[in-house]
């Protein structure tokens, strides 16, 4: 379904740049344009068009960082931005919701098997309004570490976070039958690690060696006040839904965990909301919510606590 509405609101997207690049065509004629030949006066009046959708996406983006800081986090010294730290920031993560929502999502992962696997299989498990698309990066490095997975597409996509709990435990089983393992790893982006969590909590944790999450709001986030969907409900600022949750997770659980997360998320707020009791916690600084599937260093992270796991399940 995601990947519907996706090519539905690309095609709106087009639409509104031939709109705009028509309308400047017969509202501003500059001097100079009269000396263009046709294909170059068309192709000037798109990039126009072209320009003026980006600027709202970038706009888009800023605000997500504007709502994002005024949320009460207290970045730590150690991370602290400098100009070019902030601007690499705000690039990147541009750069990977434009990558994400125009590419990546077009191409759900599925099961992805490697004839000479090594380690554990990953399960991959997205977040609020995306697909499995979202996993190409972490597929590619997975695929080149030998490590076979599967990417799977949760629906609906405003169901409760406790609804996909079946179709996560259909995927873990799928996914050990594929392979002939007995346990998987599980990788959870953002709300995909609160998924992760109602299924333990409904199915235990006796098919799981690990969960990695990458910024994941493990307490809430105030953004979420602004998400249609019961999902979106559940994942406000101390819903009823996180305490009932956290309320039913013993220690023992929690240690199955690794959160990975940035003290810069621009949709996670606050970023110490990623801040797991009990988890391996790993903190990273100037990068996006977005971001954290593709940045290198994040790539790097999940990669090591994915090997580390699967090299002790063959000792």
């Amino acid at each position: 379904m995601i990947k519907r509405l996706l090519i539905l609101l690309l095609v709106l997207q087009a639409l509104c740049i031939g709109l705009l690049a028509t309308g400047l065509y017969y509202w501003w004629r500059p001097a100079w344009q009269a000396e263009l030949s046709a294909p170059a006066t068309a192709a000037f009046y798109l990039a126009c068009g072209l320009g003026a959708v980006l600027l709202v996406r970038l706009f888009i983006s800023a605000n997500n960082f504007f709502m994002s800081s005024r949320a009460g986090s207290v970045t730590p010294p150690d991370h602290a931005l400098n100009l070019f730290s902030a601007a690499s920031l705000f690039w990147h993560e541009f750069n990977s919701s434009m990558l994400t929502s125009s590419y990546y999502m077009l191409r759900p992962i599925g099961m992805r098997l490697h004839p000479a696997a090594q380690g554990l299989p990953v399960l991959l498990i997205h977040g609020y309004a995306c697909n499995s698309g979202y996993w190409l990066p972490m597929s590619k490095l997975l695929a080149q570490a030998r490590i076979s997975h599967y990417g799977i597409d949760l629906e609906p996509p405003g169901a409760s976070i406790d609804d996909f709990a079946p179709q996560v435990q259909a995927a873990v089983e799928r996914l050990r039958r594929e392979t002939g393992s007995a346990q998987v790893i599980i990788v959870g982006h953002s709300m995909g690690g609160l998924v992760v969590r109602a299924y333990l909590r409904r199915y235990g944790n006796a098919q799981v060696a690990r969960v990695v999450t990458l910024g994941t709001p493990h307490h809430g986030t105030a953004l979420a006040n602004l998400g249609p969907g019961s999902n979106a409900a559940q994942m406000r600022r101390h819903s009823e839904w996180l305490g009932t949750l956290a309320a039913s997770e013993a220690n023992t659980q929690r240690m199955l965990f690794s959160s990975i997360y940035s003290v810069h998320d621009n949709i996670i707020a606050p970023q110490d909301s990623s801040d797991l009791p009990g988890a391996r916690n790993l903190v990273f600084g100037a990068i996006g919510h977005v971001a954290l599937g593709r940045h290198p260093a994040i790539l790097r992270c999940a990669l090591q606590e994915i090997v580390t796991v699967g090299q002790r399940a063959h000792v």
